[in-house]
């Protein structure tokens, strides 16, 4: 290959990535958010979903957002965040916070989403909640330690004041880095959302290298 063909071929390896880069816009694939936050470990670039247990497109998103997972950076830091825009809402977020609370997050959350939309259990009452846990080794006991405690309440409200400053209102949405949100309408559709993500990942790294 000639000089001049490996000039040619660089220039449009070049051209390709830049027009990747810049392939999402804000105020079309994303929105800038007003409000900001500061995310919870300041070495490491925040990903936060806000969901509800209830809601069939956090459900459908779901699988989506578990195989994202899997190719997490190191210096990427994701989490959910339940929204809280009514009592059943509420109820469902204190349920995630509780299963935290009981170290069982990891083993039923997708079930809590089954048991929920395929089972036709909206799990709204205490006692369905014990039942539900029950099969996961969560004594009654246990249930009744954490449910409503001090430290469970104090994450239904940091979560709460989250999204009130995020301004969102639907779920679910995709917050990066406490700057940015994507939801499936901004991104094209659900399948798009976390090439979006990916983009402002990348866009932060970069800030931060600058």
């Amino acid at each position: 290959m000639t000089l001049r063909n490996l000039a040619l071929s660089a220039l449009l390896l070049m051209t390709a990535a830049w027009g990747h880069a810049e392939q999402y816009v804000a105020g079309q694939h994303y929105k800038v958010l007003v409000n900001t936050t500061m995310a919870r470990d300041p070495e490491k670039i925040e990903v936060v979903e806000v969901f509800w247990y209830g809601c069939g497109h956090c459900n459908h998103f779901e699988p989506t957002v578990q195989a994202w997972k899997k190719f997490l950076q190191a210096d990427v830091d994701f989490y959910q965040v339940p929204a809280q825009f009514s009592r059943q809402w509420k109820i469902h977020a204190g349920l995630f916070y509780l299963t935290h609370a009981l170290k069982v997050n990891d083993k039923v959350h997708q079930a809590i989403f089954d048991e929920i939309h395929k089972k036709r259990n909206p799990l709204l009452d205490k006692d369905d909640q014990k039942e539900f846990l029950a099969k996961y080794g969560v004594s009654e006991e246990d249930f009744d330690k954490f449910d409503d405690s001090f430290g469970v309440r104090r994450q239904l409200k940091m979560a709460d004041q989250m999204v009130r400053t995020w301004a969102i209102s639907g779920v679910p949405a995709v917050i990066v880095n406490g700057k940015y949100m994507v939801n499936a309408s901004s991104a094209g559709g659900e399948e798009k959302v976390f090439d979006v993500v990916n983009f402002l990942i990348e866009k932060e790294r970069q800030a931060r290298k600058s």
